[in-house]
């Protein structure tokens, strides 16, 4: 890897990611773009280590079909159970996903540059998931197959679209009740996690919040069964197996007009913001 590409601005390397990621890729619609992202993540993986595919079987409703997770695991400095990181890389059909979730695609893929030239006290595993919109699916077969295995790790974190704000007052929306507990502009980034992932939850907020990224968090007990809206994403599969874990949000369609829509393009998302949550995590795993 050449110095000119290390000393890139995180932003302009944020800006390529996306300009390769965006674009339909719903895997059985879009073939064609889904089978180049999850190429340009493995290939843009493989600079920092073996990317091993998880392959897992989907229900026949879906074709009955195979297809694969893709892990980089990275060493920590320390012995310690590993931290997932993971961000979801297929979209809904006809929309290019830039928020949903190419902006948590490019943070995935900063992290493991960074943490491979910079190792973490824990050891790191880089998750792109596949076939998150049909029902979590690549995460579920994953969590499972750790817990069949009795693998112990330390959290899973999330990254589920992390690029979109919005400055207007009342832009925010919540389920019913939590809109007299949090803000009402939507110019934050939001950490919803089960009990276990309180004190990861502090931490993280602490240091987003010096990087510049608004923080607010939410502890959701049960698995999120009593407050569905917080399920909506992979961190849900690990709940249901027991593990720690939390989802990094800008909150979906509770902000974004965009959501699973056509016009969830570049131009919409705040290059700014998605930087700070990029250097908040990245502070936020250095301490940790």
């Amino acid at each position: 890897m050449s110095n000119s590409t290390q000393e890139t601005p995180i932003q302009e390397r944020l800006a390529l990611h996306l300009a390769h990621l965006v674009r339909e890729r719903d895997p059985y619609l879009a073939t064609e773009g889904h089978f180049y992202a999850k190429t340009y993540i493995a290939q843009e993986l493989s600079q920092f280590g073996t990317v091993h595919k998880h392959p897992f079987q989907t229900l026949k409703k879906y074709a009955n079909s195979i297809h694969e997770n893709l892990i980089l695991s990275l060493p920590g400095t320390q012995p310690l159970p590993p931290i997932l990181i993971g961000a979801h890389f297929d979209t809904v059909p006809g929309s290019p996903g830039a928020d949903d979730n190419a902006s948590g695609l490019v943070v995935l893929l900063e992290l493991a540059r960074y943490f491979y030239h910079h190792p973490a006290r824990y050891p790191l595993q880089i998750i792109a998931f596949d076939l998150e919109e049909y029902g979590c699916l690549g995460s579920q077969a994953y969590a499972q197959d750790l817990k069949r295995n009795q693998t112990r790790i330390t959290t899973m974190m999330s990254l589920e679209m992390l690029g979109y704000t919005d400055q207007t007052p009342h832009s925010q929306n919540y389920p019913a009740g939590l809109e007299y507990l949090y803000p009402s502009t939507g110019n934050f980034i939001a950490l919803l996690g089960n009990l276990r992932s309180i004190p990861t939850m502090f931490k993280l907020s602490h240091h987003l919040k010096q990087q510049g990224a608004p923080c607010e968090w939410l502890p959701v007990p049960f698995r999120g069964t009593i407050l569905p809206d917080t399920r909506r994403s992979d961190h849900a599969s690990f709940w249901d197996q027991g593990y720690a874990a939390l989802m990094v949000t800008d909150t979906a369609n509770l902000r974004n007009p965009h959501y699973h829509q056509p016009s969830d393009t570049l131009d919409t998302l705040d290059l700014d913001f998605l930087e700070a949550v990029y250097r908040g995590l990245v502070q936020a795993l250095r301490w940790f």
